[in-house]
């Protein structure tokens, strides 16, 4: 038996300490009714829906009728009721809110606990805007990990999490954070940096090992980072084709990076599960994606607060000129992606621009080509599909999980009002609660 570490034996003692959260027991039996159901699995309304709850499940939907005996009747009035909504593509591990103004100084003065301790905050917010599910797609020193346990054992609320951990990345390229800096400063901790095809298979599984729900690798250079190029790749074919061979022989699918065009049809042609950003994705790319069966998470909205607010934030000019490059290409690519029927799954990159504005991505999903209902679905059907969870969540249906959400008015004539999302259930149990009957 291997010997305890004095620190690791102080931590083993101090666990009982920390016993979960008191919380008000959800109800058995609940009863929710509403004006209207959007149903997106099926892509229809249903009107004066009651949905019936038992536990953290649906047992039964139907358009109106009786609640029967011994259920709680929690009756929404006037407002439309969907499932609860699903972001492929988050960062819970920050927040621009907490920059200083000074990219340097944050970099080199705060660290992964500071991180840590304020995760749950970003957790809490996306479940409040109506989130309960969400990919963290990168987090230094296995923070959605452990927010990802600490969540589902009910110490602290937040959205279901499926959790990538340590994202990989080439030397000197998206992931690797002390790119640009003093070759005499030292940077500790894990580290998601690695090259050839042994040490990304390594990676892979060290993630497995750590938690990992799902592998994202960096397949071409990124905006918010210090190489120069914004889409170039920066694995060979062989490295992405190791990254997702190994990830699938171990169960997790994979997401790549991937702003240009020639990185995406490598990690299409790899077979990753999703290829995130798409920015210059061309019609070969497109094409590529149909054949493969590969879905695309555009993250169309986070542009705007990029070029309003990161020179203020003192991000380097640098990567500022960078995103200008590449944030009118990825819509005009999100519009022509649209428009050839792609699989295409809502993933918004939410730590980019703070969390809980989650739901601002639905209008500009609609200004560039989708029909309301689409943007929906992105946020439900297709994301539950993307992430392997289609038979749980995603849809308001006997035996899925009681993930719904509420908002006044009807987002099919208005998809802005998914930013002000009013009641959330999440597993049966209630969140949040702010819209008064009629």
């Amino acid at each position: 038996m291997p010997a305890i570490r004095f620190p690791a034996l102080l931590l083993a003692l101090a666990l009982p300490a920390f016993a979960p959260a008191a919380e008000t027991p959800a109800p058995t039996r609940v009863a929710l009714t509403a004006a209207r159901l959007i149903a997106p699995e099926q892509g229809k309304i249903v009107e004066h829906p009651l949905v019936l709850i038992e536990g953290d499940r649906i047992r039964e939907v139907r358009s109106g009728g009786a609640v029967p005996d011994g259920y709680q009747k929690i009756d929404l009035g006037a407002a439309t009721l969907l499932p609860g909504l699903i972001d492929s593509h988050v960062h819970l591990g920050g927040d621009p809110t907490l920059s200083s103004g000074n990219y340097y100084e944050d970099t080199l003065k705060r660290s992964v606990i500071d991180d840590a301790v304020t995760a749950h905050v970003f957790a809490k917010r996306t479940l409040d805007a109506g989130f309960t599910t969400v990919r963290n797609l990168g987090s230094g020193a296995y923070i959605d990990v452990a927010l990802r346990n600490a969540i589902d054992a009910g110490r602290i609320e937040g959205p279901r999490i499926l959790a990538a951990t340590l994202a990989l990345g080439a030397t000197g390229g998206h992931a690797d954070d002390t790119t640009g800096y003093s070759p005499y400063i030292e940077f500790h901790g894990a580290s998601g940096v690695a090259d050839g095809v042994e040490a990304v298979r390594k990676q892979v599984r060290e993630n497995v090992k750590r938690g990992a729900d799902v592998t994202k690798f960096m397949a071409s250079a990124g905006v918010l980072s210090a190489e120069e190029s914004v889409g170039a790749p920066q694995y060979s074919q062989e490295e992405m084709n190791a990254i997702v061979d190994e990830s699938h022989r171990w169960g997790r699918k994979v997401a790549a990076h991937a702003h240009g065009a020639e990185a995406i049809k490598m990690a299409i042609k790899a077979g990753v599960d999703s290829v995130e950003h798409c920015s210059m994705i061309d019609e070969e790319g497109l094409k590529l994606a149909k054949q493969h069966g590969t879905w695309l998470v555009f993250d169309v909205y986070n542009d705007d607060y990029i070029l309003s607010e990161y020179a203020r934030l003192g991000y380097p000019a640098t990567m500022v000129e960078k995103e200008k490059k590449v944030g009118r290409l990825q819509r005009e690519s999100f519009r022509r992606a649209v428009q050839a029927g792609e699989k295409l799954a809502f993933g918004t990159d939410a730590g980019v621009y703070p969390h809980g504005w989650n739901g601002k991505q639905f209008a500009k999903m609609v200004e560039w080509g989708m029909t309301p209902m689409q943007a929906i679905q992105a946020a439900t059907t297709n994301a539950a599909e993307l992430l392997g969870r289609g038979d749980r969540i995603g849809a308001v249906k006997p035996g899925y999980y009681a993930d719904l959400v509420a908002v006044s008015g009807d987002p099919l004539a208005d998809v802005a009002v998914l930013e002000r999302v009013g009641f959330v259930m999440k597993g049966g149990a209630l969140v949040k609660n702010e819209i008064a009957p009629k």
